[in-house]
């Protein structure tokens, strides 16, 4: 499932960067062309999911690439978030609840965005879906119940996430601060997926970088 995720993701970051190149030729002026995305911070359960996780550290890495010459901008983003993991509910078979397990997520989502530069600040705003796959842990007794053992349960999850952040620009490089809100269409343990994603990261701005701009 890792080696499915991993080659999902090397194949949008590939498909972005022949858009990319497309692209630039119709907007040589464009000063955000393309950027890596990489943050970290935390992703705060809320709702239904509360009653099961709770925060811990999480990243995220992906690529902003602009799209003709105003402001829109794709951005295909891998979550990485970790969840403190309390289990509320049995398994079929299951005698045992597991209490300070860990959780995390593989999702993968393509949104829309749009950039607004004011000096060396940005601001933007982005919405898109997509899904990947929930690790949840569990624990099974054997018959004489002496016996522990922690499995892992892939929980499928397709999302929609929309979110807002800002940015501030050194030369080839800025640094951002960005939260948004991502709804699960499947559930964990019969309740909704929801969380709140906060994330500080930096973003190098490869266009300038490959064109010796500043």
């Amino acid at each position: 499932m890792k080696l499915k995720l991993t080659l999902s993701l090397a194949l949008i970051i590939q498909l972005c960067s022949f858009t990319s190149l497309f692209a630039q030729a119709d907007s040589p002026l464009r000063r955000d062309k393309l950027y890596t995305s990489s943050g970290f911070g935390f992703s705060i359960p809320v709702g239904e999911t509360s009653d099961y996780f709770q925060p811990k550290f999480s990243t995220t890495v992906g690529l902003n690439i602009g799209l003709g010459n105003g402001g829109l901008f794709l951005y295909p983003k891998a979550s990485l978030h970790a969840y403190k993991y309390d289990q509320v509910t049995l398994h079929p078979g299951q005698t045992t609840l597991l209490e300070d397990g860990r959780a995390t997520t593989y999702l993968l989502n393509l949104a829309l965005g749009y950039r607004k530069f004011h000096g060396n600040f940005a601001y933007y705003g982005f919405l898109g879906g997509g899904g990947g796959f929930i690790l949840t842990p569990r624990i099974d007794l054997d018959n004489a119940g002496l016996v522990a053992t922690q499995k892992n349960e892939n929980v499928g999850m397709a999302i929609l996430e929309t979110g807002i952040g800002m940015e501030y620009s050194f030369n080839k490089l800025s640094v951002f601060l960005e939260s948004s809100f991502m709804h699960g269409f499947n559930k964990v343990h019969d309740r909704r997926f929801q969380s709140v994603p906060l994330s500080i990261g930096i973003r190098p701005n490869l266009s300038s970088i490959i064109n010796g701009k500043k």
